[in-house]
Order: C-alpha cells, then sequence, then structure tokens
C-alpha cells in the first residue's frame, strides 16, 4: 500500500471512529436525560442538542481541501448557535436537572470534531477566529446544567480537550506544508537538472553539427557524395537536438535559475556497467545487469533518466534492504519502449523509503513523467522491493 493510500485509509478509521463515539455519546445522553424523566420543555431542548450534534458531522466527516472558507463559516455559525442555546437554557432555569439532565456529551464530541478540521483545512485568516469561536462553544456547555464548581471544572476540561484538537490540527497542517515545501524544493532541484542536461546535450550536438558543416564545405568540390551524407547527418542531429529541446524544455519552470550553475556529465544507459561495480564495491549485495536490446542510439534525456532510475533503485536498495543478498538491474529496448528494472531481495519490509521522506523518488517521478513515461516502486511479488520504469522512445517526436 503507497503513502498517499495508507493516509487516506488511516483518514477514513478516524472519522468512522468519530461517527461511532459520536453515537455512542448521543445514546448516553438519551440514557441519562431518560433516567431523570424529562418535562416537555426538556424533551424539545435533548432534540435541540443532539440536533446540534448531527449539525456538525457534515462539518468534520468530509475531506476538505486546504484553504476553505465555507468550513470557519460553517463553524461560526455552528459555534453561535450552541452559544445561543446555553444562554437560553440558563435564562430559562437555573436546576441542574430540570431540562433534561446530561447538558449534550455528544454535541461537545462533535464541537471538539470541528475544532480540529478548522484547525487543519479551514481558510488561514478565518480558521483561528472559528477554532476560538467553537472552543467557546465546547467550554460552556457544562453551563447548561449549572454553575457549581464541579460543572466549570468540567468546562475547562473541555476547554482543554478542545486546545487539544486544535494543536493537532495545527501541527498535522505544518508537518502538511512542510513536506509540500520539501517536494517543490525537490522538483525545482530536478527542473535545475534538465537545465544542465539540456545545456551539455545541446553543446554535444551543435558542436558535431559545425564540425560537420566546416567539413562539407572542404569536400564539397571533391567528393559530393560525401556532402549528402554530411547533410543528412547535420539533419539528423539538429532534428534529434530540436525535439529534445521541446521534451526538456516543456518541464522548465523556474526561468530565475542562475546560468552558470555546476554542469554535470550526461551518463546514460551505456555508462551502467561503472555504475553497478561502484555499487558492488560498497554494498553488501551483488548488482547484475541484465540487457535485452540495443542501447545505443537512444533519446539523450531517455538514456539519463535511466541511468538516474537504476542509480535511484541501488541507493535505495542500500538505504533501505540491508539485508538484501542480490539486486537485479534488467534494461530492455522495444520497438517503442525502454523498459528499465531494478529489484532486491530484501526481506525487510517496507510501505514507502523509511528516510529522506521519498524526496528523491518523486523527483525521478517528475523527470519520467515529464518523458511521456511512467514509474512504480513496490514489493515485490516473490519479496523484496521492485522499481519499475517505461520510456516511450517516439511519443515525442511531433511536439
Amino acid at each position: 500500500m503507497s503513502t498517499p493510500d495508507l493516509r487516506r485509509w488511516w483518514v477514513r478509521l478516524a472519522q468512522a471512529a468519530g461517527l461511532v463515539a459520536i453515537g455512542l455519546l448521543a445514546l448516553f445522553d438519551l440514557r441519562f436525560s431518560t433516567s431523570v424523566g424529562m418535562s416537555p420543555a426538556a424533551l424539545l431542548l435533548v432534540l435541540v442538542r443532539m440536533g446540534l450534534a448531527v449539525a456538525t458531522v457534515p462539518l468534520w466527516l468530509p475531506v476538505h481541501r486546504l484553504g476553505s472558507r465555507w468550513l470557519p463559516a460553517a463553524a461560526l455559525a455552528l459555534a453561535a448557535t450552541s452559544l445561543a442555546v446555553t444562554a437560553a437554557i440558563r435564562v430559562a432555569a437555573n436546576s441542574s436537572y430540570l431540562l433534561g439532565g446530561s447538558w449534550g456529551l455528544a454535541e461537545a464530541g462533535g464541537l471538539l470534531g470541528v475544532v480540529f478540521v478548522v484547525t487543519r483545512w479551514g481558510a488561514p485568516r478565518l480558521a483561528p477566529w472559528a477554532a476560538v469561536a467553537v472552543g467557546l462553544a465546547v467550554t460552556a456547555i457544562p453551563l447548561r446544567t449549572g454553575t457549581d464548581t464541579v460543572l466549570v471544572i468540567f468546562g475547562l476540561l473541555q476547554a482543554l480537550a478542545a486546545a487539544g484538537a486544535a494543536g493537532v490540527g495545527l501541527y498535522l497542517r505544518i508537518t502538511a506544508a512542510g513536506r509540500e515545501r520539501a517536494i517543490a524544493l525537490v522538483r525545482a532541484e530536478q527542473r535545475a537538472e534538465f537545465a544542465r542536461d539540456l545545456h551539455d546535450f545541446i553543446a554535444h550536438h551543435v558542436t558535431g553539427i559545425v564540425v560537420q558543416a566546416q567539413g562539407a564545405r572542404f569536400v564539397a568540390e571533391q567528393d559530393p557524395r560525401r556532402v549528402i551524407v554530411a547533410l543528412e547527418q547535420i539533419e539528423r542531429a539538429g532534428a534529434e537536438t530540436m525535439a529534445s529541446m521541446r521534451r526538456m524544455v516543456g518541464v522548465l519552470r523556474n526561468p530565475d535559475a542562475p546560468p552558470d550553475a555546476p554542469l554535470a556529465p550526461l551518463a546514460g544507459v551505456t555508462e551502467l556497467e561503472p555504475l553497478l561495480t561502484g555499487f558492488n564495491g560498497a554494498a553488501n549485495a551483488s548488482a547484475r545487469l541484465h540487457v535485452d536490446g540495443d542501447l545505443d542510439a537512444l533519446p539523450v534525456e531517455v538514456s539519463t533518466s535511466a541511468y538516474r532510475v537504476v542509480m535511484e533503485g541501488l541507493t535505495n536498495a542500500r538505504q533501505h534492504a540491508p539485508d538484501a543478498r542480490s539486486v537485479d538491474v534488467a534494461v530492455r529496448r522495444t520497438p517503442d519502449w525502454l523498459l528499465v528494472r531494478v529489484a532486491d531481495d530484501g526481506a525487510s519490509p517496507r510501505t514507502a523509503p523509511a528516510r529522506g521522506h521519498g524526496f528523491g523518488l518523486i523527483g525521478l517521478t517528475e523527470r519520467v513523467r515529464a518523458l511521456g513515461g511512467t514509474i512504480t516502486a513496490g514489493p515485490g511479488v516473490a519479496g523484496g522491493w521492485v522499481l519499475d520504469a517505461a520510456f516511450p522512445l517516439h511519443s515525442a517526436v511531433g511536439r
């Protein structure tokens, strides 16, 4: 199960637990109220409390988008209604159980859930005010049955619970924002690496075009056939350069990147042997390379991206599968695709990279998808961990 799926599963589990808790508290409220006897006015107020408890469910049950303006506005309205009910009860009677016994535990539980979701998902400008208002409503609920010391203590305990719900929501919000910033940084670094690769690639091909054009000029009078061959090579090199420029420039989104960034050498799938040799010298596992098809004359951005897929797979095997004894690297070329697989036989269970938050894989996914490819990572059928990537070889020619 991937990390997003696992996160969604935990959210659904928490929501189901919340529904069960609200239901149990509502049953307790009804049982406690009927045990002390109810007048028609008390029955009406019990129904009002139950209605307020039910009204909290549409606020905390759905998965809201971050920065929702509707959520804090609805929370403010609900808090105002709850405070109005509390004030009306205090005006109507001063005895504890005259109006139905329990002060409304189901309503209090629902409002605590509202404090959490408002703090976690609400619009930044409205969320603090809504959380404070709902917290005040939760604190005031026990005062519906009196102002004894015990009831005041219960009100303070519910205020602490509201503060705890707000703290958890704020912590999760800050954590998610930090992760988003880290992911954005990884993507920016990946785009900068694309820019460096593009620089090297264009420099390589343009230099070749210039050399071929100069040579064709000198042999034009002596051997016209060689000029035709040189022109064909220039045409192919120019077409490949333009196609690769369209593919790479399409993913560059940061025009403010420094132009004098250090250039990284272009390593492709033909340089996998030295990469595996270095891995075998530094890890307990033995890496083996399996090649099916001709790896020459691949588009340079596909070749370099495939190289980085293998590098990421070997790095993850070294870091997260210390008990692995072998790593198989398979590269297969078909007429339309380049397929890359890195599989280890590690026995250690893992659902996601344990260190680094998987940002290396996030950046790699950005790169592969930019080329129109796909990449997946997960447990293998026979155990271990498998990283698969597929690169189309001709999908971007007509862009």
